[in-house]
């Protein structure tokens, strides 16, 4: 495992302002994540975790601070240089799936490798060795409203995961499932980080992901409370 640092910011500050309010959502953070992390984000509602996950995906922009990525500046990227470095960098897994109804298994997790112009043959090839990973062979063919919750959250890792990303963003990707299906695909999920090095940085209020994350980060009022590495 390499110690590559994959996300470093420093000093980060995001203040909303609108209608003679001011809600100062992050409130100067500095945070280093290595490669090959196994990281949970947590805090209460309003804590700014969502908001602080946003501006390390380059989703909104901080008021203050500067955010690296593999070593690149986001503040220095256009519109344009950020959505590619997105979709060449970043898999994002959602509490609502995300995914699209009206395409296959296949073609959901297909789609982020099409846009990145990787030929059919090789999309065709990744698909099926995701879905033997994430435990979906023979699902190819179906329809998301076809899932049940914990198998559409399967694919969704499956699709952030196929393209071989820098890192995974997991915004509450458990918060629809059962306990059983969370415990079940935390554990999927943390083998193939540990059999990947892929680094893994989860935005949750689910104990059980504190639980099995190897670091538990604690934002209360937008600022870091706390840093613990197990």
């Amino acid at each position: 495992m390499t110690n590559a640092e994959i996300i470093k910011v420093k000093n980060v500050r995001k203040t909303y302002r609108g209608n003679g309010i001011e809600v100062k959502a992050v409130r100067g953070i500095d945070l280093t994540i290595k490669s090959g992390e196994f990281t949970a984000i947590v805090g209460p509602s309003g804590s700014g975790k969502t908001t602080f996950l946003n501006t390390i995906s380059g989703l909104d922009s901080p008021t203050d601070g500067d955010i690296m990525l593999n070593g690149k500046d986001l503040r220095k990227m256009n519109g344009k240089e950020l959505s590619d470095m997105r979709r060449d960098n970043i898999g994002f897994i959602f509490q609502s799936y995300n995914l699209i109804p009206v395409l296959t298994v296949e073609e959901n997790i297909e789609y982020i490798m099409m846009l990145q112009g990787i030929k059919a043959s090789e999309r065709k090839e990744r698909v099926s060795q995701i879905l033997k990973e994430v435990e979906l062979t023979g699902f190819e063919n179906r329809f998301p409203p076809q899932l049940s919750g914990g198998q559409q959250q399967r694919v969704a890792v499956a699709r952030a995961m196929v393209s071989n990303p820098t890192l995974i963003l997991a915004d509450e990707p458990t918060a629809n499932l059962d306990s059983k299906t969370s415990n079940g695909l935390l554990d999927m999920m943390k083998r193939l980080n540990k059999e990947t090095n892929m680094t893994f940085l989860f935005s949750t209020h689910d104990p059980l992901i504190m639980e099995k994350a190897d670091r538990v980060i604690t934002l209360k009022d937008g600022k870091i409370e706390s840093d613990e590495v197990k």
